[in-house]
């Protein structure tokens, strides 16, 4: 179906592809994967021919329908709908050829026109347009407004709408699960695992390649590989191939060293010259072994707030809504420190809306919201972006919010958003998108909160900067309150799920399994009650997702997870006290070592001084290793209980 060989390219001097190679037949779905700018939205465009490669080629078969999501909408008065069915050229061309018939008075051409119409079924286009739109989250009333009144999420959803409407036989998606909620995430899964064409998509989202992908295509080091199965296969092959990589390449720098030994030791020698410059094209002849790169290793935290509450925020018989027009009623919830909940429902249902009534951004129509004294929350959403100063780096950003600090702590800071030396000073007007949401996450971080509001915030991120987003809440000592349709990061970092359902916020009682079948039954009792138990047997046969334990054992694995998470904090607040202990007693020990080289303590007049000298030494000695010894001791502590943690 598609076959790149040798194909190389470069962008803005920059080589992102060198004589990479790669093929994928027929039916197979391959996700694209690789660093944000390793080049994979550029291997789109070559696909697409809106590029020209600098060496190499791309072949496709004869005839080959390709359907692609774009990533802009211009405004447009076309309602939803109709913008989805113009993704149907076929269909859209034979009603321009059947209208120009009719007003001919071509009786003959219109009689074949309608014939082909019928043969491509295109009285079903409009239920199949509404489908996809359905599936995708926009309701009846949304499908007849005109696309300039969606906002630039819901006009990303009608592009995905308008390729999936397109018919095909390759299909490109960019990033398809950016700007869906959780329930469209399920519902494309299912869509795409039925596409009888073959797909190639870019995702970082671990769960939805594991669920569509069956290949893999790598994208590092300029290379293409490919590896059969899904995500999680993917890296299990990979761990494999790395280590055995590493292996041949020690054996390899052995046999090197050795080679280069003889040829030193005897190349002066008459007797053994001939043998030194065999040795010598040999080495010139041995096609070198790579040595493993390690990972980009993001790591940040965000840091314990000063002073925190409890409980930190409550909220009573809330009624919250737009310009008292009442969107969640009966509203009851609290927050208390070490609360982590992921908030589940489709757009629309009022995720949003809590949201800002948890941070304090709008007041409730009713009801009482109490908030603790030390209430701080931190907030994230994907429009804060458009507030960030494009005129300004990302050390401007921090330094106008602290300029106190000192120029290294920012910068260390940074760091771990993977902000390293000149990035960190480099204006974000060129910045993409997944660089300025980490920029955004690291103001959240900055301002040191106990309460975390976070909507969608794996949006444009990578897979490197969502393992550490991940890493960096499973941490967090305050309260959680996460909106995502990244399953990974909520199976990893919330320990329980409220539904925001039918103006009601309710506890929903299960893991998203559970709220995938529950989906599922509820679309198939909407089409039609007697499907609801085959909708959802299929969906435990599709997915291979049956529960292994009931609803009562996973609120038992989720209290003993939450205590466990618990017993660690206090664990890791003494980790950090004893590191911040050794680092200082190592540099006063530095210094001393320096005080000690002053040859004038050697000399009869400084013995009194040196004495003093050398007792402070053994004494910080002594202090140093009684405080690695009890690190160890607190590690060993923090190991075992994070064992007991689920992975």
């Amino acid at each position: 179906m598609l076959t790149i060989t040798d194909l190389s390219l470069q962008r803005g001097g920059q080589p992102l592809l060198e004589a990479a190679s790669v093929t994928i037949h027929p039916g197979q779905r391959a996700a694209l994967v690789g660093a944000n700018g390793s080049g994979k939205s550029s291997l789109f465009q070559l696909v697409l021919g809106n590029l020209a490669p600098d060496a190499g080629s791309i072949t496709l078969p004869g005839g080959c329908r390709i359907a692609h999501m774009a990533q802009e909408v211009g405004v447009s008065e076309r309602t939803a709908r109709d913008y989805v069915l113009d993704g149907h050229e076929p269909l859209r061309l034979l009603e321009q050829q059947l209208a120009a018939a009719e007003a001919a008075g071509d009786d003959m051409g219109q009689a074949r026109l309608h014939g082909e119409l019928d043969l491509m079924e295109a009285w079903s286009a409009p239920r199949r347009a509404e489908e996809l739109l359905r599936g995708l989250g926009f309701n009846d009333e949304q499908m007849d407004q005109p696309v300039s009144r969606f906002s630039g999420g819901w006009r990303i959803r009608l592009n995905l709408a308008q390729a999936l409407m397109r018919p095909s036989d390759l299909l490109l998606l960019d990033e398809p699960t950016n700007h869906l909620d959780i329930d469209a995430c399920f519902w494309l899964e299912q869509w795409l695992r039925r596409y009888p064409g073959t797909l190639v998509f870019i995702s970082h989202d671990r769960d939805f390649m594991d669920r569509v992908a069956t290949h893999i295509i790598h994208l590092q080091g300029r290379r293409l590989d490919l590896y059969t199965g899904n995500f999680s296969g993917f890296e299990q092959q990979r761990a494999q191939r790395l280590s055995q990589q590493q292996a041949q390449f020690e054996r390899q720098q052995q046999r090197i060293g050795e080679i280069q030994r003889f040829i030193d030791r005897f190349r002066a020698q008459a007797t053994k010259a001939r043998q030194a410059q065999s040795r010598i094209k040999a080495l010139e002849r041995m096609e070198k072994i790579a040595a493993v790169q390690s990972e980009s290793g993001l790591e940040f935290r965000f840091p314990a707030a000063d002073k925190t509450s409890n409980p930190l925020l409550s909220i009573r018989d809330g009624v919250l809504g737009h310009g008292g027009v009442p969107l969640l009623s009966e509203v009851k919830l609290t927050l208390l420190p070490g609360t982590r909940v992921g908030l589940l429902g489709a757009n629309g249902a009022g995720k949003s809306t809590l949201m800002e009534v948890l941070r304090g951004a709008r007041s409730l129509i009713s009801g009482d919201r109490i908030t603790g004294e030390h209430f701080r929350p931190g907030y994230f959403a994907q429009h804060q972006l458009e507030a960030l100063d494009l005129n300004a780096s990302p050390f401007q950003h921090l330094h106008r919010r602290s300029p106190e600090v000192s120029d290294q702590v920012i910068r260390n800071f940074l760091g771990g958003f993977g902000f390293s030396n000149d990035d960190a000073l480099a204006t974000i007007r060129n910045a993409s998108g997944g660089e300025k949401a980490r920029l955004a996450l690291a103001l959240v971080a900055w301002e040191k909160p106990n309460v975390l509001l976070l909507d969608e915030p794996t949006n444009h991120l990578d897979l490197a900067m969502r393992d550490a987003l991940t890493f960096a809440l499973q941490q967090f000592e305050g309260a959680l309150v996460v909106v995502s349709h990244d399953r990974h990061l909520l199976r990893h970092t919330v320990d329980e799920f409220w539904q925001v359902e039918q103006g009601r916020v309710r506890e929903f009682d299960g893991d998203l399994d559970d709220y995938e079948r529950w989906l599922v039954e509820r679309r198939a009792a909407t089409a039609s009650p007697d499907l609801s138990s085959a909708a959802a047997g299929r969906l435990a046969t599709e997915t291979g997702n049956e529960r292994a334990e009931s609803a009562d054992e996973r609120k038992l694995r989720k209290r003993a997870e939450a205590e466990v998470r618990r017993q660690l904090s206090p664990y890791r607040k003494k980790m950090q006290s004893l590191e911040a202990t050794i680092e200082r007693l190592q540099k006063f020990l530095s210094e001393l070592e320096q005080s000690l080289t002053d040859t004038r303590l050697y000399e009869e007049a400084g013995k009194s001084d040196l004495k003093a000298l050398l007792a402070r030494q053994a004494e910080a000695k002594a202090q140093l290793d009684d405080a690695e010894a009890e690190w160890l001791e607190v590690g060993e502590a923090v190991e075992e209980l994070e064992a007991q943690l689920v992975d």
